[in-house]
């Protein structure tokens, strides 16, 4: 989990203007992922004033602030900027009042600017806040893309993860994370895994040692992060381990308060995990669009039966 972001990260990725104190953008930093739409503060009312949020200024504060007196508006403009307070964002491709200008230089504060309406800015910087400074977990495995699914790929150490990444990239799928995978969870139903920086694109397969995805592979092998949709667990097939036969079992996984399903492929000599962990996506992409093969065979078998109970009769 990154402890703050810099207002220069915030520009660069949420795609802001630079209005003014471009040279103070790597000094701000941002420790929250909330925003602040500063209307009571522009009325005087400063009791609860959130000075380390980013203070977002839209097309309802700057028209309430051209009904100010100048000397009014410098007086509140004076208070909202603090020294905690990382950065204002003018939405809307509007003017910032004069005296916001001032006074945000006199504290060494950049004044950001954006063509789009407050509540998509709103929600983008919120977004890669709340994303980059989400708490993290690593875990061991392989994360790969799927037909758009996320399916991170767990096991012990030495199991095939990492050669079956391979595989499945081969096979025209994508790899976001192998060896260690960093998760954080975006909101109450979405987990975020990407790579650390350290071992992007990088895929290690013993034998031969590291390579790089991208380079071997392309730029449409590789992708930076994906929401986990599906854990594919492998186990050393044994005669005494139970394994889901009909596909109706409900194992989970979870990770902070996100629970994601999960499925267990014993590994044989001779099985191909690639397709097999291929075809376990694209089941759980049917039975999330409502086909359930598992009803299918039962309804069939119940009908079977049924026939059979009136020739009996």
């Amino acid at each position: 989990m990154a402890d703050s972001v810099t207002v220069a990260e915030l520009v660069e990725n949420v795609r802001l203007d630079v209005y003014t104190g471009e040279a103070y953008l790597k000094d701000r930093r941002i420790t929250t992922s909330d925003i602040s739409r500063p209307g009571l503060e522009l009325t005087g009312y400063f009791d609860y004033y959130p000075a380390k949020r980013v203070q977002l200024l839209g097309i309802t504060e700057t028209s309430f602030a051209k009904r100010m007196t100048s000397a009014e508006l410098t007086d509140v403009m004076t208070k909202m900027s603090r020294p905690e307070t990382p950065a204002f964002v003018v939405s809307t491709s509007l003017e910032p009042p004069k005296e916001l200008v001032k006074a945000a230089e006199a504290a060494k504060i950049p004044i950001l600017g954006t063509k789009v309406t407050s509540s998509r800015v709103l929600s983008n910087m919120t977004s890669y806040l709340e994303g980059q400074l989400a708490e993290r977990q690593s875990i061991h495995g392989v994360l790969v893309d799927i037909y758009g699914l996320g399916v991170l790929i767990t096991g012990d150490s030495g199991i095939g993860k990492s050669e079956t990444a391979l595989e499945l990239i081969k096979r025209g799928h994508r790899l976001i994370a192998d060896d260690r995978v960093e998760v954080y969870q975006q909101d109450e139903q979405t987990l975020v895994g990407e790579a650390p920086r350290i071992l992007n694109h990088l895929l290690e397969i013993r034998g031969i040692g590291i390579i790089d995805v991208m380079n071997l592979f392309g730029a449409g092998a590789v992708r930076g992060q994906t929401d986990i949709d599906l854990i594919v667990h492998l186990e050393n097939w044994s005669p005494d381990t139970p394994f889901d036969r009909l596909g109706n079992g409900t194992e989970s996984s979870q990770f902070f308060d996100v629970r994601v399903p999960k499925v267990s492929i014993p590994v044989k000599t001779g099985r191909n995990l690639a397709i097999i962990i291929e075809v376990a996506a694209m089941n759980f992409r049917a039975r999330s669009m409502g086909y359930d093969a598992t009803k299918v065979f039962d309804d069939n078998l119940n009908s079977l039966i049924k026939e059979n109970s009136k020739k009996d009769d």
